[in-house]
Formats: C-alpha cells, structure tokens, sequence
C-alpha cells in the first residue's frame, strides 16, 4: 500500500486537467470498479466467511449500496451526482469502452472477488482498491469520526472544489465517505490479517496484492496517455 501513489496523480490533485481529461479519468474509474463495488462486496460475502468477517462486509455493501448508514443513497449513484456537477450527464457513464489496461484491472477485480479463498478477494477490495498510501500512517494513529463543520472543511479543500468550480452541493459523496471513515481501515485490515494465518495464506495475500499493485499502476499509466499527461 505505501505504493499505491501514481506519479500523474499531481494533475489532477492540483487543477491542471480540463474537463475533458477529467471526464476519461472518471469514466474509467466509474466502470472499472466504482459502479459495481458493491457487487464485489457481495461475492467475497457469498464465499461464506466466518460471522464476524460477514457483518463487517455486510454493513459496507449496505452503505455503498443504499447509503444507510450515511445519506440515504448509494455511493454509485452519489458518484454520478458529483459528476452531474461537473457537467457531465449520467448517460456519458453508462457506456463506457474500457482502456486494455482498465480492462484487464477489472477482469482481475471480478476474478479476485469471486475466489474460493474469499480472504483474497477481501485483501484485493477491501484492502487494496478501498485502501491508500496513507493506509500506514491511518493504522497507526485511527482517525476519529468528524463533525459537519470538519466534514464541510475537507469538502472545501477537495481539488474538484477548489481548481474545478464544483458546488459543494454535489459532494454529498465525499460526506458518505467522511461519515463512515473513521476505523473502517482497521476493520478492512483485520479481517485480513486475522484470517490469514498460515505462511501459504500469508503469501497468498502478499502476491495478490502486489499483482493488485501492478495492474493498479499499469491502469493509471494508461489514463494518463488517454489525458495526453506525460511523465516528468
């Protein structure tokens, strides 16, 4: 995880992309895992895990497909609202063509998530896809729940915000987010760590993410050509 960074993330964290730019890279994210995560959830679920591991996806599939334990709607359609901000129309979303690279991420994420070993498939999404660089350092030092008012803040400094112009008023998933953030790591983190216990399991989810990595990065490079951003 502390090499979940991509160099062209810059780009876009600091407002030099145009709408078009911004419209491939979000459509790729879109198709690639953001529209169907909760169905993701759903296979790792369905492979039976012990009790305990059951609730926690449960309740993640129950938020990232309903809202309910936030705003009341679900995280794909609040993507597709933020995009609607932007400027883009919910129909630009529903056919998108996959880049070769985002399609052979996703072909992984599909066959990762329905593996008889359901650890791997929770390593891969609830680890890896949900989780980044900062992953360590959130371990370490557990964030607490925010308020509205700290909620509000983060919206505000959010790239889309501050260099694009969006209305804080479609940012409702970022709120989702901030809402039900605090110890989600952890919960992703130990039903992975607790559940892999021997040294072939260990490995199993060490090289599962690595090939999570690879791919990941691999991805990215192609969203980036497709913006026309070249590396430093």
């Amino acid at each position: 995880m502390d090499g979940k960074h991509h160099w062209a993330w810059e780009h876009f964290a600091t407002g030099r992309l145009t709408t078009a730019q911004l419209k491939i890279h979000f459509q790729q994210e879109y198709a690639v895992y953001v529209r169907d995560f909760p169905v993701f959830l759903a296979r790792i679920h369905g492979h039976n895990p012990p009790a305990s591991v059951r609730r926690m996806l449960a309740e993640n599939i129950y938020e990232e497909d309903t809202g309910g334990l936030s705003l009341g709607t679900s995280h794909p359609a609040l993507f597709l609202s933020m995009m609607e901000g932007l400027g883009f129309r919910s129909q630009d979303f529903e056919h998108i063509r996959l880049l070769p690279a985002a399609r052979r991420y996703r072909a992984w994420l599909d066959r990762i998530s329905n593996h008889r070993q359901w650890v791997l498939g929770a390593a891969a999404l609830t680890v890896f896809v949900e989780g980044s660089v900062k992953d360590r350092a959130e371990l370490a030092q557990p964030s607490q729940p925010r308020t509205s008012e700290e909620i509000e803040a983060v919206i505000a400094r959010h790239p889309l915000v501050r260099h694009h112009g969006l209305s804080p008023d479609h940012m409702d998933l970022i709120r989702a987010h901030q809402a039900v953030e605090a110890g989600h790591r952890h919960d992703a983190y130990d039903m992975v760590v607790h559940h892999a216990t021997t040294r072939a399991e260990q490995q199993a989810v060490l090289t599962c993410v690595k090939k999570c990595l690879a791919l990941w990065l691999a991805h990215r490079d192609a969203v980036a050509k497709a913006c026309g951003i070249t590396k430093p």
